[in-house]
């Protein structure tokens, strides 16, 4: 089957295109997935889980058509039904012509978008979604400051903050999209590129960060004493790992902070299906590329300030 690969190391990625990789098998409970669409995530070479895998195939991401069961499954899902799918983040091998998938990473797919708009939304929307929710623990007035909130993870947590909560968003994020955020419900946006933003935001009730690094840093000014910081910036901070402290802790020792990595979850899955097919959620911008420039995708996807998703089509 066809498929992406990332050869090399974290250090010197390569992104190749094959036609010959084995077509996988479903065992136990699993489902195989004939992927149509799969999106990406431009730092996945960053990770060290797909240089672990055998096949080497990235993607997290898809959506396809479902081609059969493992023997021992049990569910609602149908051979020939439209699903959409998080692959865990440490099996992946989304991009490629077939996928095998657990029943907790797949849901039907909307029924009001193509494949390839179907396929960016996993990831990011997932993300937001446990962050609000599980992680924030979002009450109806809280105020929250949203970085990055420009990006795909960011556009989705704003709507959600607001349908899930009635939060009162502070999205950060560059001049050019404060109409489009103010759009999706941030009460205030900032632009992040102005000197001292940190001094003129807060005391917020939660930071949830998608940037990372200096950005993270300057974060540690606008939350409450007892405030709470989420990130998934990527790379990771140094304190994400074991034990680790962050530095700015001692100045704000009552600061709770965590780094977290997006677990699947089919009814929250299928539950964003329902709200973007009733119009409560709006979808991602994609840019799509056929299977053969699967190569330019990538580069594609690894540029910064795109206002879409990049997928691959199989």
């Amino acid at each position: 089957m066809k498929a992406i690969q990332i050869l090399g190391d974290t250090s010197s990625p390569n992104i190749t295109v094959t036609y010959s990789m084995p077509k996988p098998t479903p065992v136990d409970s699993e489902i195989l997935v004939r992927v149509h669409a799969a999106g990406i995530t431009g730092d996945e070479t960053t990770w060290p889980e797909v240089y672990q895998t055998p096949s080497r195939i990235p993607g997290h991401d898809i959506s396809g058509t479902i081609v059969s069961f493992g023997p021992s499954y049990i569910g609602n899902l149908k051979v020939g039904q439209d699903v959409f799918a998080l692959i865990a983040a440490d099996r992946g091998e989304g991009q490629a012509e077939y996928v095998v998938c657990t029943a907790e990473e797949v849901a039907p797919k909307p029924a009001s978008l193509s494949h390839p708009e179907a396929a960016v939304l996993p990831i990011p929307t997932l993300t937001a979604w446990e962050a609000a929710q599980d992680l924030l623990e979002i009450k109806p007035e809280m105020t929250v400051l949203v970085t990055g909130a420009s990006g795909s993870v960011g556009r989705q947590f704003v709507q959600l903050a607001k349908h899930l909560a009635g939060a009162h968003v502070i999205a950060l994020a560059s001049p050019r999209n404060h109409s489009v955020l103010h759009d999706l419900g941030a009460e205030e946006v900032i632009d992040y590129t102005t000197s001292n933003w940190e001094n003129t935001i807060g005391p917020v009730d939660f930071v949830f960060d998608t940037v990372g690094g200096e950005i993270l840093s300057k974060t540690w000014e606008t939350v409450k004493g007892c405030g709470t910081i989420i990130t998934v910036g990527d790379p990771a901070p140094a304190w994400a790992y074991g034990d680790g402290k962050a530095s700015e802790s001692s100045e704000y020792p009552g600061v709770t902070y965590k780094h977290f990595i997006v677990s699947p979850n089919a009814k929250r899955l299928a539950d964003i299906a329902n709200m973007l097919d009733e119009g409560i959620l709006k979808p991602l911008g994609v840019r799509k590329f056929p299977f053969d420039q699967g190569v330019d995708a990538w580069d594609c996807a690894r540029q910064r300030g795109r206002d879409y998703k990049v997928v691959i089509e199989f």
